[in-house]
C-alpha cells in the first residue's frame, strides 16, 4: 500500500464526462446528473483500508446529501488482474453491505480516472449546479490509526458552501488513500 495525496485538479475545471457501467447493470453518464444542485464524484474501491476507514460515513453522507438534491457517485478504477477484491461482481456486494445509495461504477479502462487525475482511494471532487469543480481533497482528518472520528467535515462542508449558493474556501487539503492501482501502460504522468 502506497500512501498516495490527491492531485488536486485545478478548480474552475468541468466535470470530465464518463459513461460506465453500474454494479446493477445499469449504464451511468456525466449527462445523467446535469439537474443536480451539485455533484460528488467518489473514486473509491473495495479493498483499500483508508476507503474501508470512511465507508461506513461516506454511506450515510451519500444518502443525507442525495435528499438535498446533491448528485453522488461512486467510481472505481482499480486493475482487477492484480487486485481481484475490486471485481465488479464484489463490488455490488459492497454497495449492498455498506449501503451505499449512489451508483458504484466500474472503470475498466482507467480512462475516467485519468481524466479526473485521480490518484488515490478515496479521491473526492465536488461540482457546482454548473459541473465546474469547487472543492477536490479530503473528505475529514481522520486516517486509519490517527483517533480522529470520521466525521466528512471537509466535504460536509463544501457541499453545504455549494448548497447555499456560498464559494467553497479555496484552501483545500489533499486526500490521502492508496494509490488507484493502474493496469500496466496506464500509469499517468501528472
Amino acid at each position: 500500500m502506497a500512501l498516495t495525496p490527491s492531485t488536486m485538479l485545478p478548480l474552475g475545471s468541468k466535470a470530465p464526462d464518463f459513461r460506465l457501467p453500474g454494479t446493477e447493470g445499469e449504464t451511468v453518464s456525466l449527462a445523467d446528473f446535469k439537474d443536480a444542485k451539485a455533484l460528488l464524484v467518489i473514486f473509491l474501491c473495495n479493498h483499500c483500508p483508508y476507503v474501508k476507514h470512511v465507508r461506513h460515513e461516506l454511506a450515510a453522507l451519500g444518502r443525507e446529501y442525495q435528499a438535498k438534491g446533491v448528485a453522488v457517485v461512486g467510481i472505481s478504477a482499480n486493475d482487477v488482474i492484480s487486485h481481484p477484491d475490486d471485481r465488479p461482481e464484489l463490488m455490488a456486494r459492497e454497495k449492498a453491505e455498506v449501503g451505499y445509495t449512489f451508483p458504484y461504477l466500474y472503470d475498466e479502462s482507467q480512462a475516467v480516472a485519468q481524466a479526473y487525475q485521480a490518484a488515490c482511494t478515496p479521491d473526492f471532487f465536488v461540482f457546482d449546479r454548473d459541473q465546474t469543480l469547487v472543492y477536490r481533497g479530503q473528505m475529514d482528518e481522520s486516517r486509519p490509526g490517527n483517533g480522529v472520528p470520521v466525521t466528512g467535515n471537509d466535504l460536509r462542508t463544501a457541499l453545504d458552501a455549494v448548497l447555499a449558493g456560498q464559494p467553497v474556501a479555496p484552501t483545500q487539503k489533499p486526500s490521502l488513500g492508496c494509490n488507484i492501482k493502474w493496469k500496466p501502460g496506464n500509469e499517468p504522468g501528472y
